[in-house]
C-alpha cells in the first residue's frame, strides 16, 4: 500500500504563502496560539517523512539554521520539524546537506515522490514548496492539502499565491478545525477536475 502524501501549507486569506520584507507580520503572520502550537507540535511528532524542494530547503536553512548551528530559542515546532527524516529533491543542490537527517535526492519531483509513496513505510509531509506540490497534485500523487489560514489578508505584502498555475482541481473535505478562535485549518482530499 502507498504512503499517504499530504501537502501542507500556510495562507493568508488571499491566498499568499508569505509575504515581503515590507510586511511587518512575523512568523504564522503573528496569530499563533496556543492551541494551534500544540496542533503543529502533534503533527510534526508524528513518524513521517517530509519532502521539501530546493527553495523551500535552502528558507529553511536560512529561517532555522543548519545542524551544525545553536538555536538561540528552541521552538518545539521547528525543532521537531528539523528533525524529521527529510527527502530533499533538487536537480540544483550538491551534497551534503548540512541538516540532520536529511537526504538528497537528484530528478523529477514526481518521479522522485511516486517511488517514495511505494517504498515508505510512514506518511509523507511537505510543507511550503510550492512549485513542486502543485506539480505532484496534477500528477495525482497529493492525498491531502491541508491548508491552514490565518485571519490576515496580505493584498499588499503577500507573496507566493499557494495555488497560482496550478491545474483545476475539486477538493473532498475531510477534516475542518479551528484553532484560538481564528485560525482555521482545512484537509481536503483533491482529484484534478474533469
Amino acid at each position: 500500500m502507498a504512503a499517504t502524501y499530504t501537502f501542507d501549507v500556510f495562507s493568508s486569506l488571499d491566498g499568499f504563502g508569505s509575504y515581503n520584507s515590507s510586511g511587518d507580520w512575523g512568523g504564522y503572520w503573528g496569530k499563533q496560539g496556543p492551541e494551534y502550537l500544540d496542533r503543529r507540535l502533534a503533527l510534526y511528532s508524528e513518524e513521517q517523512r517530509m519532502v521539501l524542494g530546493a527553495n523551500t530547503f535552502r528558507q529553511f536553512v536560512q529561517i532555522l539554521g543548519t545542524s551544525a548551528a545553536e538555536p538561540e530559542v528552541s521552538d518545539p515546532v521547528n525543532t521537531a520539524m528539523t528533525n524529521m527524516p527529510t527527502t530533499v529533491v533538487s536537480t540544483t543542490l550538491e551534497g551534503p546537506l548540512d541538516w540532520p537527517d536529511a537526504t538528497l535526492v537528484s530528478g523529477d519531483a514526481v518521479d522522485v515522490v511516486a517511488r517514495l509513496k511505494e517504498e515508505s513505510p510512514v506518511p509523507l509531509r511537505s510543507h511550503g514548496s510550492l512549485s513542486m506540490n502543485r506539480a505532484l497534485m496534477a500528477a495525482g500523487l497529493v492525498d491531502r492539502v491541508q491548508l491552514t489560514i490565518f485571519p490576515v489578508i496580505t493584498g499588499r505584502t503577500g507573496e507566493d499565491p499557494i495555488f497560482q498555475g496550478a491545474a483545476d482541481f475539486d477538493l473532498e473535505l475531510i477534516e475542518s478545525r479551528t484553532f484560538d478562535g481564528h485560525i482555521q485549518e482545512l484537509i481536503y482530499r483533491p482529484t484534478l477536475h474533469a
